[in-house]
């Protein structure tokens, strides 16, 4: 199994570039005040354009207005919104109609029940993220470098098509793989030096992780 992998909260062209260079099927740029990760549509433009047509450029979005996702798709021109805010199932249809994206709904879990709050949504989003639920305080959605029980994504019906997001690094991203059989991995603080700073060695040494597991995986070792 080779996983999609998408680096999220992306701002430097150093960044951006190793991200695909090393196998990034997805980058994320991220467009939410509060963030760290925060960055300008036009800017955002001109770093997705360094890539456009290697990976899926994706555009994070926090209960976006539509005059916002405007905005963000005629700089950014993505291939997919992320929706990770309270998004209803049916703001997902009227931005699906309105802007003719694919969209990901992103949510957050910490048990069995939270992964059940996708079934309104199943046929609508056209593939999902599940993320920690933020620590007590935090006003970030994701990025917060937290991660959740993987074993609950067992209860999780095998034809969902998912990213799995929280707290991943090179030292558990094996494991999780393992256990959880996820079709795509998403992660950004897990390469960051600080908040909003993605370290570009932090960034070699988790595609590596990503590389020993698919190998251990193909010739049967246990992770």
């Amino acid at each position: 199994m080779k996983p999609d992998i998408k680096i999220c909260g992306l701002k430097t062209p150093d960044a951006v570039n190793l991200a695909v260079a090393r196998g990034a099927t997805h980058i994320g740029f991220i467009f939410f005040e509060k963030s760290p990760r925060h960055i300008d549509p036009l800017f955002a433009g001109t770093l997705a354009d360094l890539v456009r047509g290697k990976a899926k450029i994706v555009a994070v979005t926090v209960d976006a207005d539509n005059e916002e996702l405007e905005e963000i798709i005629a700089f950014l021109k993505p291939d997919i919104l992320q929706l990770h805010g309270s998004e209803t199932a049916e703001r997902v249809l009227n931005i699906k109609a309105v802007f003719g994206l694919p969209v990901m709904k992103a949510f957050s879990v910490r048990t069995v029940d939270d992964l059940r709050k996708i079934e309104t949504y199943e046929g609508l989003a056209d593939r999902f993220l599940f993320d920690a639920k933020p620590p007590t305080g935090s006003e970030l959605p994701g990025g917060n470098g937290v991660s959740f029980d993987w074993d609950i994504m067992a209860a999780l019906d095998e034809g969902v098509d998912y990213m799995l997001s929280g707290g991943l690094n090179k030292e558990n991203v094996g494991v999780a793989l393992s256990k959880t059989h996820a079709p795509g991995i998403d992660i950004s603080s897990g390469v960051e030096s600080a908040p909003g700073v993605k370290d570009l060695d932090k960034m070699n040494a988790f595609f590596d992780a990503i590389e020993k597991w698919r190998l251990n995986a193909s010739e049967g070792v246990a992770q």
